[in-house]
């Protein structure tokens, strides 16, 4: 039986920062690839080369992904779930802008928060925790406020809404995914197979829904396109992901779920760093506010 630990310790906290940086870093590399590369098309490619590294992985680790284990329904709800997720985030893009997109998107870690628990008493956050969470996510907005309060209600387009609703989907399936993993049978499995279930699935349904838009398939791109989905599969959607579910297994995941605030402000502190962006007052405050709502998240009893 694996030990679970009820706070995040030094490791977990390092480890979680840098799957945030990257996953700040990875939403640059799909923005500049997509449009070489259809998204959907793009999925496809990056599910089906982080497989392919999953299955060379636990061929050289000796990890077992077929054996009998009760985990096979709740691994593929889990898997259809995560592949809702990256089509709606793909489906939104197209209708609204990334900043309303991101801050509808991580509507997730409250509904880890809220439902968890019901199946997890362990991972009930209390009062202060809240107040973290909400900092955390009011520190987002802040970050991207501009772009999502350009468009008043009266000028929305009815594009706009339903790219909105995709992106409130997709954090809705973000958030059931965890739920999945954290309160069924798939939380005492391996994280390459949980990995694997989310993985395999995605590869599958990312090609229907490519064919159903129309995408243009073709393996003609220049090498820095390739060079961006080699990031994005072997260390986006195989190593940092295996890393995350790793930590589901040993560490609360409604704790974990707080930090993941930090990745829509990495991207932007990437955009500075790599693109020339300019270092605004508003995002070195929501940094602050996210900052202190981890802490405030993590705070021990």
């Amino acid at each position: 039986m694996t030990e679970r630990k009820t706070h995040l310790d030094t490791f977990a906290t390092t480890l979680l920062v840098a799957c945030c940086a990257f996953w700040g870093l990875q939403q640059i590399l799909i923005k500049t690839t997509v449009g070489t590369i259809p998204p959907l098309w793009q999925a496809t490619l990056r599910f089906a080369a982080a497989t392919a590294l999953l299955l060379l992985w636990c061929r050289w680790r000796g990890v077992a992904l077929f054996a009998r284990d009760g985990s096979l329904r709740a691994g593929l709800l889990a898997g259809l779930l995560f592949a809702a997720e990256f089509v709606c985030i793909y489906l939104g893009l197209r209708d609204t802008h990334a900043s309303r997109l991101t801050v509808f998107l991580y509507s997730a870690p409250f509904v880890v928060a809220l439902l968890l628990p019901r199946l997890v008493p362990t991972e009930r956050l209390r009062g202060l925790q809240w107040l973290g969470l909400g900092l955390a996510f009011l520190a987002v907005v802040l970050a991207f406020s501009e772009g999502f309060l350009h468009d008043t209600p009266h000028h929305l387009t009815p594009d706009q809404l339903r790219g909105d609703a995709f992106a409130l989907a997709a954090g809705l399936f973000w958030g059931l995914t965890t739920l999945v993993i954290r309160g069924s049978r798939m939380a005492t499995i391996s994280a390459e197979k949980t990995l694997f279930y989310q993985l395999a699935v995605s590869a599958a349904v990312s090609p229907l829904a490519s064919l159903f838009l129309g995408e243009a398939w073709s393996f003609s791109y220049p090498a820095w396109a390739w060079g961006s989905l080699a990031l994005q599969a072997g260390v986006g959607a195989f190593a940092s992901y295996l890393a995350w579910m790793w930590m589901l297994r040993h560490y609360p995941a409604t704790l974990l779920s707080s930090f993941t605030f930090l990745t829509p402000l990495c991207a932007l502190v990437a955009g500075v760093l790599l693109l020339g962006e300019p270092l605004t007052a508003q995002l070195t405050l929501a940094l602050l506010g996210v900052t202190l709502g981890i802490v405030l998240v993590n705070r021990k009893a």
